[in-house]
């Protein structure tokens, strides 16, 4: 009964922390810069890497008078992560507590094919857990609903995300990674109403769930979708046409291995992905020359932990690409929000001299009723010249031009992006269905940065 009543009570807050989450701004760069300077002396006096850095980089933390000053900080990125890691096994002098200290890991392979660990002391780990329970709550999730949390439960930082689920009461299921029909029954079984995932998972397990003879609108209790990992939850097209197969609302959700699961999150409102502004402090840096872009414009996100003791993440490059805004959320929360999330440098292709990422494509992609939302950006190299190839499918019982469909399409990304593409309109199901991130362009230039 004293359960019943705790979680009855707890539906009618707004907030999980109401005066941290509703302080000005202001505030919140007061609260940002002492966190800062501890952090920063944390990290100093406990890493033995960033003590040689900034010692080479001629830096002292003591010099640190404003959040402008860490621009005076040495950048780091994976490839250094990597680099140490190997060099001072097992966890790398990046770390800044003894190893009696870590309690947990994560672990991410990267392009190696060597596990980077993402180490975690019991205050790291339990401030984490709090912020998904925060962030669940801002996005509605209440104790009231039956949470299935569908991402990878082995070393993937997302695994104990559910945690943050089950913190605020929610009844929650240890799915993970299972095939898409077992994690169909356990759905309909157990009548869930909020499911995490990625956006391509989650066009592709509705897909499946109808070629079954289910319709997830009127047969599942799906009703609110967290999705992370690509950029199609912040793509509007791609979340319109989620929300229509599964009559749920969709909410983005993003986070890296380096630091911890879900660090920022779409509200009720939709209207971009509040920061955990408390844990990490963000820069938005042109790619080239490191300087700052102007709120609003696209950089590179690099970020700082404030408070993570383990392995402090001091100006970490993700390469992703993003744009923030300061502007107060209609929900009534402060906290700086991510606008878009827009794609990785690794993923940005350059064609005659257009700087172009898959989302640019997938906009117009789930735009076009006719065609099922799939897509593969191909890109040759021909007399010296860099050709794009988009594939695309028609829906079934498509009946319409092919030819009048792909010349449409092709004006709507000529439009929408500046480049001219040859557009290839392929039968539904010929390509490849992603069960976690989707692979999108397949770059067949040889010596293409030569």
């Amino acid at each position: 009964m004293v359960v019943a009543l705790r979680k009855e009570a707890s539906r009618d807050r707004d907030y999980w922390a109401p005066g941290l989450e509703t302080q000005s701004r202001a505030e919140w760069q007061r609260q940002t810069l002492e966190l800062l300077k501890a952090h920063l002396r944390h990290a100093y006096q406990g890493s033995p890497y960033y003590r040689a850095s900034f010692d080479a980089a001629g830096v002292r933390v003591d010099q640190v008078k404003s959040l402008d000053d860490l621009r005076r900080f040495p950048l780091i990125d994976k490839a250094v992560l990597r680099d140490r890691q190997l060099a001072v096994p097992p966890f790398g002098d990046v770390v800044a507590v003894p190893e009696d200290d870590i309690v947990y890991i994560s672990a991410s392979s990267g392009s190696t094919g060597v596990p980077t660990a993402s180490p975690f002391t019991a205050r790291d780990f339990d401030d984490w857990i709090d912020y998904e329970a925060r962030q669940f709550w801002s996005s509605g999730l209440r104790p009231r609903d039956r949470y299935a949390h569908s991402l990878n439960l082995s070393l993937f930082i997302g695994g104990p995300c559910v945690l943050g689920a089950q913190k605020l009461g929610a009844l929650s299921i240890h799915a993970g990674t299972l095939p898409s029909e077992r994690l169909l029954a356990i759905l309909r079984q157990f009548q869930a109403t909020a499911i995490w995932t990625t956006p391509s998972y989650a066009w592709y397990l509705g897909e499946t769930a109808v070629k079954e003879g289910l319709d997830p609108r009127r047969d599942l209790a799906v009703r609110r979708i967290f999705v992370a990992g690509e950029p199609g939850g912040s793509i509007p097209e791609t979340r319109s046409r989620i929300e229509a197969l599964w009559n749920a609302k969709v909410y983005d959700y993003y986070g890296l291995s380096d630091i911890f699961g879900s660090c920022a999150g779409m509200c009720e409102e939709r209207d971009g992905l509040h920061w955990a502004e408390d844990h990490i402090h963000v820069e938005v840096l042109d790619p080239k020359t490191g300087e700052p872009v102007p709120e609003g414009e696209r950089g590179e996100l690099v970020l700082t932990t404030l408070k993570k003791a383990a392995r402090p993440m001091i100006r970490f490059r993700t390469n992703d690409i993003v744009s923030i805004t300061t502007e107060p959320c209609r929900c009534g929360r402060t906290s700086l929000r991510l606008k878009g999330i827009h794609g990785r440098l690794d993923d940005m292709l350059i064609i005659k001299g257009v700087n172009l990422f898959p989302s640019d494509i997938e906009a117009v992609a789930r735009q076009e009723t006719a065609l099922t939302g799939e897509y593969k950006l191909v890109v040759e190299r021909l007399h010296h010249l860099d050709q794009l190839t988009i594939e695309v499918e028609h829906i079934h019982g498509f009946n319409g031009s092919i030819d009048e469909l792909a010349h449409r399409f092709s004006k709507h990304v000529k439009a929408i992006t500046g480049v001219h593409a040859e557009i290839r309109v392929l039968p539904p199901d010929t390509l490849p269905r992603a069960t976690h991130k989707a692979k999108r362009v397949e770059d067949r230039r040889q010596g293409v940065w030569e």
